[in-house]
């Protein structure tokens, strides 16, 4: 799940990640089929577990459901969180000794099912129906599900309420349009703070695009979209949103994100992801707010979606158990137990209502859910990302489309491998 910042990845980092990925491919993998029903590997022995955790509360509650499910299932299991999950997966890849479970990002997907480091067994899960469409099309490569959405997260709209009624504003000034967002950011700005402040990258940005009807690909990811007309529009009224004075990039007002801008009482206004609601409470506990969905704009309702999933090693030892294990951290009941733990949504439908009830003011992130776009993920397009996004900071002075043109550019190349 993409959080704080656009790239987990120093350059130093991904440039090893890249060298170990690439010595994976020739390290006796081969090119992964289908799903591997009724072939499973089943040798008894125990699983190693790697996760990409996002703090102490994520780490305590995968352990407690691991150490749940080795109790039932007699199946010893080590979780280990990584320091850099990239890079400790392609060092196990590499070396021919992965873990036997791991999350996996959107981004780092198709290189590992294109080089046969991971089991395709999407086929095989027994609630592969019950994963949200938009999800389940993330993992998907060469129309394969490699693997099972661990949980997911969009974009909402974050308000702080003191501000809010400080301005003179009620519930019906809540925006649901562009229009009606940029008049209200101009009321909310005032002497110490702006009214919307934002992180400047795509991650945050790309909402608005969507939107307007945009995206960087298309729907399949053969063709580079970036230069659309819907794009050059959505980054055009951001720009107004810039230059009116009513909203301000986290960077600068001094912030890394836009959550410590928001948190801070820097802006009165945010767009960010549900992993906000947490740093709120540990962080900013004093400050008051509500979430509410994103506003729509010249094609309707539109924002991003953030996704891990559980992958399993082709060259796991114990696939059969490894599956099992899976299917536990992926039911209703086990991801609600998540949920609580460390505030993630669930990626399978039939938690929906069971998480809004407990979680009203929350609901507009689950809401979204059917609008929500996935990040580009195939080879080359996370550094394309990453270009975009060193970019996006100048935008108040940078012609939209000129921008997007070299943006085209790149991810075109990117496609083309």
């Amino acid at each position: 799940m993409q959080r704080r910042t656009a790239r987990m990845l120093t350059a130093g980092a991904m440039a090893l990640t890249a060298a170990l990925t690439l010595s994976a491919c020739g390290s006796g993998f081969q090119s992964s089929g289908g799903s591997d029903s009724g072939k499973l590997t089943s040798s008894g022995s125990d699983l190693s577990v790697l996760i990409g955790s996002s703090g102490d509360a994520e780490t305590a509650a995968v352990k407690s459901a691991a150490a749940a499910w080795s109790k039932t299932s007699g199946t010893g299991v080590s979780v280990q969180p990584a320091n850099n999950l990239d890079q400790q997966l392609a060092q196990g890849f590499a070396s021919g000794k992965p873990a036997d479970v791991f999350y996996v990002s959107t981004g780092s997907l198709t290189g590992y099912a294109t080089n046969g480091s991971l089991l395709a067994y999407g086929d095989d899960l027994k609630d592969k129906a019950d994963f949200y469409p938009t999800l389940t099309k993330s993992f998907t490569v060469d129309d394969k599900l490699y693997c099972a959405p661990k949980d997911f997260s969009t974009l909402a709209l974050f308000i702080n309420t003191a501000d809010w009624k400080a301005a003179g504003l009620t519930d019906s000034d809540v925006p649901t349009t562009w229009d009606q967002l940029a008049e209200v950011a101009k009321k909310l700005t005032r002497d110490g703070h702006v009214g919307l402040g934002m992180s400047p990258q795509y991650e945050r940005l790309g909402a608005f695009m969507a939107q307007a009807g945009g995206a960087l690909t298309n729907a399949d990811q053969t063709k580079a979209t970036a230069d659309s007309a819907a794009n050059v529009k959505a980054l055009q009224y951001v720009k107004g949103l810039l230059t009116s004075g009513s909203t301000k990039f986290s960077s600068d007002l001094g912030e890394s994100w836009g959550g410590d801008a928001f948190g801070k009482g820097k802006a009165a206004m945010t767009v960010e992801g549900n992993w906000l609601t947490g740093a709120m409470s540990s962080s900013y506990p004093d400050v008051d707010y509500k979430v509410v969905a994103l506003p729509k704009g010249p094609a309707g309702a539109g924002t991003l979606q953030f996704t891990n999933c559980w992958g399993i090693a082709k060259a796991s030892k114990n696939q059969k158990a490894a599956l099992a294990f899976v299917e536990q951290m992926t039911s209703t009941k086990q991801q609600l137990s998540f949920a609580k733990s460390f505030g993630v949504m669930p990626s399978v439908e039939s938690a929906a209502s069971t998480w809004k009830q407990d979680y009203p003011q929350y609901a507009a992130f689950l809401d979204q859910a059917s609008s929500a776009q996935g990040v580009p993920n195939k080879p080359g397009t996370a550094d394309v990302i990453a270009d975009f996004d060193s970019k996006l900071g100048s935008l108040a002075s940078t012609d939209p489309q000129t921008l997007l043109e070299g943006v085209q550019k790149n991810m075109t190349a990117a496609l083309k491998g």
